[in-house]
């Protein structure tokens, strides 16, 4: 008998070289997936994963801590419908190019077309800070070692910047933040072309980012002039990209945003020197602790030995420059944009000290990777992906889903007065504006969360105060939510 031409496939020297191959295709599948060059793309994504997860599970408890959200919704919805970005919670009508010079927030159009409404914006805000991570591991792996590197990129990716800016609902300066990262990757790496693209598309994101394209530019061409072989042809192109950087700035503070400005004129100039309402004058103890926060922690004061830190120095300058105190300290996101500026300092200063002849300063630098990855690991317990250890984060309160209901009961299209609670659940359907601004508009809808001493009959009465003439009647309340009804 032919037992050759009876044998079950996959049984002969044939099989054996099909079984063979295939365990090595798995050992090299599994080879790519341990290779120290993916460390930084598993990092992106696991922080993707726990940026995600915090901004979601806070949006689902309706724990939104300000109006941005809201705004810059309406403003992506517009764009996501080929419509100019009216964002009428900055005042009925109001085109959000008037009031910061935005535009690279259309890049989320298509995406918001598809998948319509404020988690939309959430997601994308996490994948865009956990791509950032991406450009600083990969620098500090390639210039320090596999471990040193991921300890910075792990240091980087839950620094106390990114946390607050994830858990700040949602803004622009999401767009920056990659683009410095991968802007200043390029710098370190002597890639001067590179760095110039991935920096100018800063001036988009927002009216001050010019003076950071300027910045980089400075540290563009002081590092290019000690480059023989291709730092001659980079520099001209450097000073090109400091003035595009000013120039861009100038225009959109003296032209563009004045132009869309219904008043004619940037409404943020009294914030800044003597003009306007003044909150204070920074404390130095305040500017100071900021500047040990932004530097101690992440660097150990080391990212001074490099000219990279140039690079934030415009952001620093204009906020302490401000009299409005929100933008001394270390809360929200206004430091998100310092983060890859002061970590890939730190990985330029530790490549520069590598050869250096002092002892102390050398062992100082060979343990710093170290010791910044422990102290964010270390803060992160105050911080808000701490969260994601509790139960509590994860819960949907049986609150939450009454107020849900209750807004529901809005019909889509109903132009809606509310203030910070509601608004994130209505302006994905509703036109919402702001309580108190609505001009000469009398709203379908007046939805408010109010303290819970507040009764329905002085709600009624606010809502009087608010539209002397116009009835409003309650359609229900819960959980010290309010909806009223005209008529």
């Amino acid at each position: 008998m032919d037992t050759a031409a009876t044998a079950p496939p996959g049984t002969g020297a044939e099989g054996a070289t099909a079984v063979t191959t295939g365990r090595t295709r798995l050992l090299t599948r599994a080879g790519v997936l341990r290779h120290p060059r993916a460390d930084p793309y598993w990092l992106a994504l696991a922080l993707f994963a726990a940026f995600t997860a915090l901004s979601v599970c806070r949006y689902r408890r309706m724990a939104t801590m300000s109006w941005d959200l809201g705004i810059f919704e309406q403003a992506i919805r517009a764009y996501a419908h080929f419509q100019a970005p009216i964002a009428d919670l900055k005042g009925p009508g109001a085109n959000i190019l008037g009031d910061h010079f935005s535009p690279i927030t259309a890049l989320l159009g298509p995406v918001y077309r598809l998948f319509p409404g404020p988690v939309t914006l959430l997601v994308a805000q996490a994948a865009l800070f956990a791509v950032s991570a991406v450009p600083v591991t990969r620098v500090a792996a390639r210039l320090l070692g596999r471990g040193r590197g991921l300890a910075i990129g792990i240091a980087y990716g839950v620094s106390w910047g990114v946390q607050r800016a994830v858990d700040f609902d949602f803004h622009e300066i999401c767009f920056a933040v990659p683009l410095i990262a991968f802007s200043l990757e390029a710098v370190i790496r002597g890639r001067w072309y590179p760095a110039m693209l991935w920096a100018a598309p800063l001036v988009f994101v927002k009216e001050d980012m010019g003076a950071t394209v300027a910045a980089i530019g400075a540290v563009i061409w002081l590092r290019a002039r000690r480059d023989p072989e291709r730092g001659h042809r980079a520099v001209p192109l450097a000073v090109a990209l400091m003035g595009f950087g000013v120039v861009v700035s100038a225009l959109a503070l003296g032209v563009v945003i004045p132009g869309f400005n219904g008043g004619g004129s940037y409404d943020y100039w009294d914030k800044v020197g003597s003009g306007g309402e003044q909150t204070g004058t920074i404390p130095f103890a305040t500017a100071l602790r900021t500047l040990l926060w932004i530097l101690l922690p992440t660097t150990g004061l080391l990212a001074l030995r490099s000219p990279l830190l140039l690079a934030a120095v415009p952001t620093l300058g204009w906020r302490f420059l401000s009299h409005d105190d929100h933008y001394w300290g270390t809360d929200w996101h206004y430091s998100a944009v310092l983060m890859p500026v002061v970590l890939l300092a730190l990985v330029d200063a530790l490549d520069r000290v590598r050869d250096t002849h002092r002892p102390w300063l050398a062992s100082y630098a060979r343990q710093l990777p170290a010791a910044v990855c422990g102290a964010a690991l270390a803060l992160s317990s105050s911080m808000p992906l701490y969260g994601l250890t509790q139960g509590a984060t994860y819960d949907r309160p049986s609150q939450t889903r009454a107020v849900e209901r209750l807004l529901d009961r809005i019909p889509d299209g109903a132009t809606v007065e509310a203030n910070v609670g509601p608004i994130s659940r209505l302006t994905s359907r509703c036109r919402v504006l702001w309580v108190g601004a609505t001009r000469d508009i009398q709203p379908d809808y007046i939805a408010l969360q109010e303290p819970p001493e507040r009764t329905e009959r002085q709600v009624l009465d606010y809502a009087g105060q608010l539209h002397p003439g116009t009835p409003y009647t309650p359609l229900g309340s819960t959980s010290g939510y309010f909806v009223l009804k005209r008529g």
